[in-house]
């Protein structure tokens, strides 16, 4: 018969291209191409009409189970296409266990920090409080009350970054120094850890930002000789009994007398280097006796007690601790410098 012959044919067609389906896409169009209301095998049943009466029922018997094979398989290929799909899913994400694991990177302190933490340490061993204050200063706090002229040549060594005229980056932590003064009545013994800005030009030995740690003492009775007592104390908790300390007159307009604090060289062991400029020791600070004028601003009384004061930079006790020579390095980021420490 003939239309019998047109739908094992159809089937036969449909079968190849549900077997040849390489994804659930492409099986969905053989699907609408074949069993689809208007797919080429259910097309068929229009034709038995034009059938004789005694051979239709044949016919469509052989229709109808055409089109149940046909579904059947194509569910059964869907299944296979849908379990392939899932396994090249988990073969994309699947990790590979045999390879080593990967060693997260383990943090370092940095250098500076470690620095300050164990010269902070050191001076609380020695009876000190820590006092902390703002890095954005006014200008009463930063020169008026530290006894700075306004048009002293002194200011140019403080020169710093402004955000107005009476507003600017603290050029030094002497301003905490005041602000614990003006709310502490004596005895008063701190350290003022933390940064600081000036307009200095890059080199091996200064940077525009820097750590610095300065110490107030105000008592009855204080003299020069507790200054060079305490910070020859701390030197040698720092580097040991090789380390000298040089005091050598200087200015700071909150201080008279004052000294510049210099320690022996490490990196070269007092025989000169570029760090030391040739001279065998390092300047690391300054220092001095309080000036009766700082005391008097601060509501103290100068007739009853005196007191010093010192500020140090981190970096240069870093730099003779680690026998660094570039203070750049500190701030350059690179890991196989910081790495080391």
């Amino acid at each position: 018969m003939e239309l019998t012959e047109t739908i094992e044919q159809i089937q036969q067609e449909a079968r190849a291209a549900v077997l040849g389906a390489a994804d659930l896409g492409a099986l969905e169009e053989v699907r609408v191409k074949y069993l689809g209301r208007n797919g080429t095998l259910r097309q068929q049943y229009k034709q038995l009409g034009t059938l004789a009466q005694e051979d239709r029922p044949l016919a469509g018997q052989a229709l109808n189970k055409a089109i149940s094979t046909l579904e059947r398989l194509m569910e059964g290929r869907k299944s296979a296409l849908a379990e392939q799909a899932e396994q090249q899913k988990l073969q994309a994400e699947a990790l590979d266990v045999t390879l080593p694991g990967r060693v997260p990177a383990i943090g370092h302190q940095h250098p500076l920090l470690a620095t300050m933490e164990e010269m902070i340490e050191i001076f609380l061993g020695l009876g000190f409080m820590v006092a902390e204050g703002p890095e954005v200063e006014d200008y009463h706090h930063s020169f008026e009350a530290l006894n700075y002229p306004e048009y002293h040549p002194a200011m140019d060594e403080q020169d710093t970054f402004y955000v107005s005229d009476q507003v600017l980056l603290r050029s030094q932590t002497s301003t905490v120094q005041i602000r614990v003064m003006e709310q502490q009545e004596p005895p008063v013994r701190i350290i003022a850890p933390g940064r600081c800005y000036r307009r200095d030009t890059v080199d091996a030995t200064h940077c525009h930002t820097f750590y610095q740690l300065e110490g107030l003492l105000v008592d009855k009775g204080i003299t020069f000789a507790d200054l060079k007592g305490t910070l020859e104390i701390f030197a040698r908790q720092v580097f040991g009994d090789r380390c000298h300390v040089r005091f050598r007159p200087d200015f700071f307009p909150f201080t008279e007398p004052s000294a510049e604090i210099a320690l022996s060289c490490t990196l070269c062991d007092g025989s000169g280097c570029r760090v030391c400029s040739g001279t065998g020791y390092l300047e690391v600070g300054g220092s001095g006796q309080v000036d009766p004028n700082v005391l008097a601003g601060v509501g103290y009384d100068t007739e009853k007690y005196t007191g010093y004061a010192f500020g140090v930079g981190i970096e240069r006790f870093a730099m003779l601790r680690h026998g660094i020579d570039d203070i750049r390095l500190f701030y350059s980021g690179d890991m196989r410098f910081l790495e080391q420490f």
